[in-house]
């Protein structure tokens, strides 16, 4: 019975390979979407089919989360998925440090050895799963916080902070040696404690333009907190599945730091996104921003022979992922090339704008990411901006006191014109005004993206 369940588990850790396989290309997702379907569809009644313990108890759990989860998945909104996806972490989390809690009280339960005299291996796996499963609970709703707006989206800083930081880290470790010798309930608590703790510290000096990374990084250590609690459950696939996201989380953020020429080191350790804003203010003059209406920009793009439109969040926010996609029709109805400049953090986390756009059936070959495409906006007429505010600020290039200096940023500013679709000449989710708004070539739609950019379809009809 015990190889039958093992082989389930081998074959559905493979489709989950394939399931991350697929969901590298968008043309693949949704192949790799079923394979992860059938992946968890394997393991779930794999584990069932092989549980000792009451049946009653564990389908009043499914019962209880699934309801829960059901609930959410239909209530939430596009744009709140990143906080979502940062709560779910967090829960990831929570339960590896519940699970070690368990294991360490009744250790006789999980195979492990008795109450005071737990295997040393399993105390090392099981106090490494509960300090990364503590500090992914903590630090995912405090990105959580900065997401939905209930904290800052700027950095939160103090003097000494990475040397506190650094502190902690090493009694964690020392905590977790500890641990592993005495078996102390005392030690157990106030390693839980400190490792909430450092799971606040790393996430609360991160700036709101950085968070789509840390949303990615909180991924990975979710996956190696799952790895660590399947050592102490004896549960290959948890280790196998853990291994994966955590692998894939930190290579995912590793390709995005790079895209925003970030350290990943700095990224792992909480400590990027924290310098001064000195240069989130920037004194404009007597400068005034060109205000245009729906009717000249149906009147510009008509008359263009290509525009790239540049999604950013406040797409997401309006929902008008579909009307973008009737204008891009309208456009190259009247023989205009259209294409797509994807950044990538757009939005709040990694790949929310493909995922809008594909929902809109956009074609995959006119998607094109920052390193494709930047080039292409010199020789473009327009450049449709929809809410996409710290991806195109130019103060990444030339303003090093900004907190996004260094970033890479979409060159919109080269195109002929620049259509800027936002509420208000207010600043992005990083908390820093764009000079771009202030730009000969730039005219500023302020209305909704949804509502501005319907104007634009009608006034060229």
């Amino acid at each position: 019975m015990e190889s039958l369940s093992t082989i389930a588990y081998l074959v559905s850790s493979i489709c989950f390979i394939m399931a991350l396989r697929g969901l590298s290309g968008p043309d693949t997702a949704k192949g790799g979407l079923t394979f992860g379907i059938v992946g968890m569809t394997i393991a779930i009644l794999t584990t069932l089919f092989f549980a000792t313990q009451s049946w009653l108890m564990i389908i009043l759990g499914v019962a209880i989360g699934g309801s829960i989860g059901s609930y959410i998945a239909l209530k939430i909104q596009m744009t709140a998925l990143p906080q979502l996806v940062a709560a779910f972490h967090s829960l990831v989390g929570l339960a590896a440090v519940l699970v070690a809690v368990a294991a360490f009280f009744a250790p006789e339960a999980f195979g492990i050895g008795v109450e005071g005299d737990i295997h040393t291996t399993s105390l090392i796996e099981m106090s490494l799963g509960l300090a990364i499963g503590a500090i992914t609970f903590t630090g995912s709703l405090i990105a959580f916080g900065k997401l939905q707006g209930i904290i800052a989206g700027k950095p939160i800083t103090f003097k000494s902070q990475h040397l506190l930081n650094a502190a902690i880290g090493v009694a964690i470790i020392f905590l977790m040696g500890l641990l592993s010798i005495t078996e102390s309930q005392t030690i157990l608590w106030l390693l839980i404690g400190l490792s909430f703790l450092l799971g606040v510290l790393i996430i609360i000096p991160i700036g709101g333009a950085d968070m789509p990374v840390i949303v990615s990084m909180l991924n990975s250590y979710s996956g190696w907190a799952a790895a660590g609690i399947g050592f102490t459950l004896q549960n290959n696939l948890l280790i196998i599945t853990g291994a994966l996201v955590g692998a894939s989380g930190a290579i995912l953020s590793y390709i995005m730091c790079k895209a925003m020429n970030r350290s990943f080191i700095s990224v792992i350790l909480g400590g990027f996104g924290a310098e001064a804003d000195a240069g989130s203010a920037q004194d404009h003059g007597d400068r005034n921003a060109k205000i245009g209406s729906a009717e000249d920009a149906a009147f510009i793009m008509k008359n263009a022979s290509k525009v790239i439109i540049v999604p950013g969040y406040g797409m997401a926010v309006a929902q008008a992922q579909h009307i973008v996609r009737e204008l891009a029709d309208t456009l190259k109805k009247e023989g205009v090339e259209v294409a797509y400049a994807i950044h990538p953090v757009a939005g709040r986390m990694p790949g929310h704008m493909n995922v809008l756009l594909a929902e809109a059936n956009v074609p995959y070959d006119e998607v094109s990411e920052l390193e494709d495409i930047n080039r292409d906006f010199s020789q473009a007429d327009v450049a449709y901006v929809i809410g996409a505010n710290d991806i195109t600020n130019p103060a990444a290039k030339n303003d090093s006191t900004s907190p996004i200096y260094g970033m890479p940023v979409l060159n919109v500013e080269n195109a002929k014109t620049v259509l800027f679709v936002k509420r208000s000449l207010g600043s992005g989710y990083a908390g820093i005004d764009n000079p771009l708004f202030y730009e000969d070539n730039t005219y500023m739609l302020l209305d909704d993206a949804k509502k501005m950019t319907e104007n634009i379809v009608k006034a060229m009809e």
